[in-house]
């Protein structure tokens, strides 16, 4: 097994009444970012802790490099990780912090001045960590997972506190890292943040795994079969591809199927279907696009817009933890 790799196996974990992991199984391999995303409660932050050897599992097992993390001499050279950039004693400089985590692994002191130029501390690190935002404490975090220069890098909601400018930023720098061949494994509730970044991601619900699989992949099936439709004449336009066997709905999720092709007409989210100068857009799904043009020209019912539909990682994400939301609002 390569050193670069995070392995998950049947991992199952209970507290008391409460089952927080229910076989467990992923790998994230190197050379890729590797998502690591689900409800809250969904069981990221146990499985991530009991991978750093911080709890102990009921059954299964979690490898690094094929290893158990607490078996490792100098862990931080084999994997680096952060999961609480909270985690600090907040007298201590950044680069203080890094020099007593350094010390502790057998690291030179000059790699604390490579990892506070990577993450972009810089004069910053001889504050007290502290008086740190939690952007900065992230930079700091990061530059920790790296001090041993390590072939795995597991983080946990890395992108949280950061600016527009800083996310970017770590976008960019995870990717590099995963270009390395390293295995990068990053739990975030940012959907759009994973979809630009990410290869790979694992999409996990009350302790099991719902989906792994490519990132394109994944929106490739989320996408199905649909086409959105923009027409002045939504009610029509849906009759006849109704007529045509297509299921039809507003594209803001409610269905809309005129009376006359025997269905009822719910309203979108938002309101009523509206025609005219608002534009009505149409979900088809059920027919490729160039049968939807045909059935809707042969109808006589303009419009202005046909694009096959491309889902996005936070819509098949959503599709998938449908049933698996432990704390969900009331409405309103």
């Amino acid at each position: 097994m390569s050193d670069a790799t995070i392995e998950v196996a049947g991992l199952r974990k209970r507290y008391g009444a409460t089952t927080a992991l229910d076989g467990m199984t992923f790998t994230a391999g190197p050379g890729r970012v590797t998502g690591f995303v689900g409800p809250n409660g969904a069981g990221k932050s146990t499985t991530m802790r009991i991978v750093l050897g911080l709890h102990a599992a009921d059954a299964g097992r979690a490898l690094v490099g094929g290893r158990p993390y607490r078996s490792l001499r100098h862990p931080l050279r084999h994997l680096g990780a952060l999961l609480d950039a909270a985690a600090l004693h907040p007298a201590r400089t950044g680069r203080n912090h890094l020099l007593w985590l350094a010390r502790s692994q057998g690291l030179h002191r000059r790699r604390v001045d490579e990892v506070i130029e990577q993450v972009g501390l810089g004069p910053a690190s001889r504050r007290a960590a502290g008086g740190y935002s939690l952007g900065m404490r992230q930079r700091l975090g990061l530059a920790g997972a790296l001090l041993g220069d390590p072939p795995a890098i597991m983080l946990d909601e890395p992108f949280n506190g950061m600016d527009p400018e800083g996310i970017v930023w770590l976008r960019g720098f995870l990717r590099a890292l995963a270009g390395q061949q390293r295995a990068v494994l990053v739990s975030s509730h940012l959907m759009s943040e994973l979809q630009g970044m990410a290869d790979h991601v694992v999409v996990v619900g009350r302790g099991r795994v719902i989906a792994d699989s490519g990132v394109a992949e994944l929106i490739a099936a989320a996408s199905g079969d649909r086409v959105r439709v923009r027409t002045s004449a939504p009610e029509p336009a849906a009759a006849a591809l109704s007529a045509a066997g297509a299921e039809v709905r507003a594209a803001a999720d409610g269905e809309v199927r005129a009376a006359g092709a025997g269905a009822e007409v719910r309203a979108a989210a938002d309101g009523e279907v509206r025609a005219a100068g608002a534009g009505g857009e149409l979900s088809v799904r059920g027919l490729p696009a160039e049968r939807v043009a045909a059935v809707l020209a042969a109808g006589g019912v303009a419009f202005s817009e046909l694009t096959p539909h491309r889902a996005t990682l936070e819509e098949a994400y959503f599709e998938l933890t449908r049933e698996s939301v432990e704390y969900r609002a009331g409405e309103s």
